[in-house]
């Protein structure tokens, strides 16, 4: 029995500034037996969506009543190595409090390298070292550090763009929206779950047919978490065999579905 009536899954881009109409900003929806299908941002001068604009959306469509699975591309939080650092509680609603008051990407006209340069925020006093990686990333081959910009396939910019509107979310809707594993490994059968995806694990899967890269990012992703709720599949992908260590670091660091 599947536990979800719609699924959506979102390939996510760190490039310019949350008002930039960005190309590598997609997102598939579908419902329980529906073919994932785009979404496209509201009829603008704007032809791609936007950072502000796709969380304005998502904000919307998680007050709707069908239980939702929203799968994004980029690091949720940190490792270990980070909080242990800068000496932040090891607690992920004080992490972004805390991440947002030093890197403010969301802000109006604001690229995460004015941060990463100095030119806004105090990005200086919360460096990562691009060596440090998270346990989710020791697990899955072809994962990059949250911390390692500027080469190919860097989630880096991505992650320190969204991880802001993660915090707008979860201030929108409370407890009605599960961040997994942050809120716990088993979501309660009437929350919302939001979790971090790595679509390289099953973009294959699934012809191309006509889709630019980012949109199959979005698609698989959409689909593949269709496909493993029919299967019932999702169960244990939320419950991964981990150390009791892993585990506990995990609740910290986030960690990617599918990954064991």
């Amino acid at each position: 029995m599947s536990l979800f009536d719609r699924y959506i899954g979102i390939d996510y881009s760190g490039a310019q500034t949350p008002e930039a109409s960005l190309p590598g900003l997609r997102i598939y929806i579908s419902d329980k037996d529906g073919t994932p299908r785009e979404v496209k941002p509201p009829p603008s001068p704007r032809k791609y969506w936007t950072r502000h604009g796709l969380a304005e959306w998502l904000t919307t469509t998680l007050r709707e009543t069908p239980r939702t699975i929203v799968g994004i591309d980029h690091g949720f939080s940190f490792p270990i190595s980070y909080f242990a650092k800068y000496k932040i509680k090891p607690d992920w609603d004080i992490f972004l409090d805390d991440f947002c008051n030093h890197w403010p990407t969301d802000a109006l006209h604001t690229y995460v390298d004015f941060i990463r340069d100095g030119l806004h925020g105090k990005g200086s006093e919360r460096q990562g070292n691009s060596g440090w990686l998270r346990s989710t990333e020791k697990h899955a081959p072809g994962t990059q550090s949250v911390f390692k910009f500027d080469v190919q396939g860097s989630v880096a910019k991505s992650t320190h763009a969204g991880i802001p509107w993660l915090r707008q979310l979860r201030r929108a809707h409370g407890s009605s929206v599960h961040f997994w594993p942050f809120d716990g490994w088993i979501p309660l059968n009437d929350r919302h779950v939001v979790v971090e995806v790595y679509p390289a694990l099953f973009r294959r899967r699934y012809p191309i047919e006509g889709r630019t890269t980012d949109q199959q990012d979005a698609y698989a992703t959409c689909r593949w978490l269709q496909e493993m709720d029919r299967l019932d599949y999702l169960p244990r992908f939320f419950d991964p065999p981990l150390t009791p260590g892993e585990r506990k670091d995990a609740c910290i660091e986030g960690w990617i579905l599918g990954v064991s």
